[in-house]
């Protein structure tokens, strides 16, 4: 509706798969499906319920009746009671175990942890389809010599390709984090009000075995090896914050990534793709404004902002638990995982369609190579038997009147020419301008831009070859 107001994440920048995992639809099917795992661990342990009262409720998992749940809310001012009373009128003869000796909690925190490793599964697979494009664009160029930069000024040449596995190698740390966090990642379980799952001693008499073999039994059936051993009211709330700081170290390596290439598009080496229709500027119509890598920083800046709310969060909760984290992380982990997915979907978008500007590159390396060549200039005319200090005084004198040229008349290095044209170095002008090809001044970029893709990100490719199917979603 269009007299209310509609979050930016969900109209113009994450996708709707990502969005899908923080709706309403995604949260209360998932509600159900715990009801549905409970209902299931206390038949399998012994507890009075029946197959037909379960598949009663596995029938009606998909089919919420919001109406009904709202209109009870009003009445109780409690959502998981509202549902559960929703549930059962959709399930008589099962009404009376939905929910059996679980707290609140039990459906909204193991939800959400659920929602959370959905949603960092999706991230993944995009980080995946990036690395991807990178890897293409890598070895495309891993050849092409281009200016490196220290302090952004001009130092020894790199490629265009190994700059490439720059960006690369952030995201490989990125996808090893997301790994760790993935294979840590416990659901919160049966635990009770406290943690002490004293309702559920109640209601298999004191036997413990059984109290234990529930908790395990759903996680499993959650798609999860293990619940967290204790806890309290809660999963622990540490959780988020590691999440949100784990996708904030993605926003970082997205940010770099979007500064390196406003940088290098301000020097028209190479672009972001720039739409035949679209408008740079409302004022100035010759310009290409590297507008999406302008909003990735833009986005990467609000997660790595956001990241600092669950930290606090987790910092205040008092014993058990208190509720001062809910209305927080409602809202700060799903726009986390939203805007995130906006800065992904536009690092896919530029990833796979750079624009290079071979020339303009080539003509910034000839611009700088003769003052980093000229060592290698005197070393070759030493070993034909010239006087190194003497060249070097040459070198001086004519590397200050070419840096003159170029920076007082703003014409062209032409210190290449002076040397050619100086007869003590005693080397013809084929000679210097073989000792002055750029792609003998690279080291070894080329082949550690290959081996670092072999070893490192073919195989990730080859291991999540389902994240290539991911597509691009940019809507402005």
């Amino acid at each position: 509706m269009r007299d209310l107001y509609n979050s930016p994440l969900n109209s113009r920048y994450a996708s709707k798969e990502m969005s899908y995992i923080f709706s309403e639809n995604m949260k209360f099917t998932t509600w159900r499906k715990l009801w549905v795992a409970l209902a299931e661990g206390e038949k399998e342990l012994g507890l009075n319920i029946t197959e037909a009262q379960i598949e009663e409720l596995r029938s009606n998992i998909n089919n919420i009746n919001y109406e009904e749940a709202i209109k009870k809310e009003k009445e109780v001012r409690h959502d998981v009671m509202s549902h559960v009373y929703a549930y059962g009128l959709q399930c008589p003869s099962a009404k009376g175990i939905i929910h059996l000796g679980a707290t609140s909690c039990y459906v909204g925190d193991n939800t959400d942890v659920i929602i959370m490793r959905d949603a960092i599964l999706l991230t993944k697979k995009k980080i995946v389809t990036v690395l991807n494009h990178l890897s293409n664009f890598a070895m495309k160029y891993k050849d092409m010599p281009t200016l490196g930069f220290t302090h952004f000024q001009p130092a020894q040449l790199t490629t265009v390709g190994k700059r490439a596995s720059l960006w690369m190698q952030d995201l490989v740390m990125d996808i090893e984090n997301i790994d760790f966090l993935l294979s840590t990642l416990k659901l919160l379980g049966v635990k009770g009000t406290t943690g002490t799952q004293a309702s559920f001693m109640n209601l298999f008499e004191d036997d413990e075995t059984k109290v234990k073999a529930l908790d395990k039994i759903v996680a499993e059936k959650m798609g999860f090896e293990k619940s967290y051993g204790v806890t309290g009211q809660t999963y622990p709330r540490k959780l988020d914050s590691i999440i949100l700081n784990t996708l904030s170290q993605v926003a970082q390596s997205a940010y770099k990534f979007s500064n390196d290439l406003r940088l290098l598009q301000s020097m028209k080496e190479i672009e972001e793709p720039f739409e035949k229709n679209q408008i740079g500027s409302s004022a100035m119509a010759y310009k290409r404004n590297p507008m999406r890598s302008e909003r990735i920083a833009s986005l990467a800046r609000y997660v790595i902002v956001n990241s600092l709310n669950p930290a606090i969060t987790a910092s205040t909760q008092w014993f058990e638990r208190t509720l001062d984290d809910s209305a927080n992380k409602r809202i700060a982990v799903p726009e986390a995982f939203l805007a995130l997915d906006g800065v992904l979907n536009l690092y896919i978008n530029i990833a796979e369609n750079m624009v290079v500007y071979e020339k303009v590159i080539a003509a910034h390396v000839i611009n700088e190579l003769p003052f980093m060549a000229t060592e290698n200039i005197m070393m070759e005319s030493v070993k034909l038997g010239c006087d190194r200090q003497e060249l070097h005084e040459s070198i001086r004198l004519h590397s200050m009147a070419a840096a003159e040229r170029v920076k007082g008349e703003g014409l062209d290095n032409d210190l290449i020419e002076r040397i050619i044209n100086d007869d003590s170095f005693k080397l013809s002008r084929e000679e210097i301008l073989k000792i002055i090809d750029p792609i003998k001044f690279v080291g070894r970029a080329p082949s550690q831009t290959v081996e670092f893709i072999e070893e490192y990100i073919n195989p990730i490719i080859e291991a999540n070859k389902e994240a290539l199917e991911i597509k691009s979603d940019i809507s402005v």
